[in-house]
């Protein structure tokens, strides 16, 4: 029972992540019908960006408290990171809007395979560390056979996705600019004749999904303390499946899908093999598909005649 509960809270922590850069796909996904395969790059670029502001903080500028260094680092990530995003929109997915379907996806290919190499080229291929943060444990547990520890950076991570959701939720549902998103995703031609900026809304969805990205860098090179300029695609596709799975255009559907995945993979790889752990949830994946194509809490596409 305790491996089970230390398990349970890992997954959480893992699936948390992923969620939050699920949301980023389907949010461009609901909007223009693109899936942008950049944006497990982008989160890892945002992590870089952490971890540069990072290290200027404590080694140039000499700030030793932790806490403010965390908040400075996150919103200097946050914007960053949409600005990176707000760039990529302009140049790689703009001009071909137009165009035929695939040339969209082969350039997010392509802008993903470029963010890769850059960031191997400046960095360099080899992990980057940071120290250890707010590494203090509650014991959930404790005198049995496996003590139940909960740190705070797991509460961290929990309680900012938690509160992120709800905070885009209220803006795609309550605010000029959730309407326009959504007006967007049902028709971009009539949203443009009444009055819609496209262009303005899809550039302005790209920097929310690069803004939640960073965060999920951010909380990502705090988890595991490490980083690599190949940490873009494995949990990116994660994430992807994440949206998949949970619905692709639903915001919660998008957290949940990271959630499952994030159990499923933890719960496998404490139960059976570290090694098929990926194989365990690209699986379960396909079997939703296969018995529910929309997603858990996606909606089947209606096309009226």
């Amino acid at each position: 029972m305790e491996l089970f509960l230390q398990q349970l809270i890992n997954g959480l922590t893992l699936g948390s992540i992923y969620g939050l850069i699920a949301i980023g796909y389907t949010m461009v996904f609901g909007i223009i019908g693109m899936v942008n395969f950049a944006h497990g790059d982008v989160f890892m670029l945002s992590a870089f960006i952490a971890l540069m502001i990072f290290t200027i903080l404590t080694q140039l500028l000499g700030v030793t408290s932790l806490p403010f260094a965390f908040v400075v680092v996150l919103l200097g990530a946050m914007v960053l990171t949409a600005l990176w995003n707000w760039a990529i929109e302009r140049v790689a997915y703009r001009p071909l809007r137009g165009s035929f379907r695939l040339a969209p996806l082969i350039s997010a290919i392509g802008m993903s395979i470029f963010l890769s190499n850059f960031v191997q080229v400046v960095q360099g291929p080899r992990n980057k560390t940071i120290p250890p943060m707010f590494d203090q444990v509650i014991h959930v547990t404790s005198g049995g056979t496996y003590d139940v520890t909960l740190s705070i950076k797991q509460i961290l991570i929990m309680v900012v996705t938690a509160v992120l959701l709800l905070g885009f939720w209220y803006l795609v549902q309550k605010t000029s600019l959730g309407r326009a998103q959504r007006a967007c995703e049902q028709d971009r031609r009539m949203a443009a004749l009444l009055g819609i900026d496209v262009d303005r809304t899809i550039s302005l969805t790209f920097v929310i999904g690069a803004a939640l990205a960073a965060v999920a860098g951010v909380l990502y090179m705090s988890y595991y303390g490490v980083v690599n300029f190949a940490d873009g695609f494995i949990p990116g596709v994660k994430a992807f499946t994440a949206a998949v799975l949970g619905g692709i255009g639903s915001l919660p559907g998008a957290v949940l899908g990271g959630l499952l995945i994030g159990l499923i993979e933890v719960f496998w790889s404490a139960y059976f093999s570290a090694d098929y752990k990926d194989v365990a949830a690209f699986s379960i994946l396909a079997i939703t598909l296969i018995f529910m194509p929309s997603g858990l809490l996606g909606r089947p596409e209606i096309e009226k005649v």
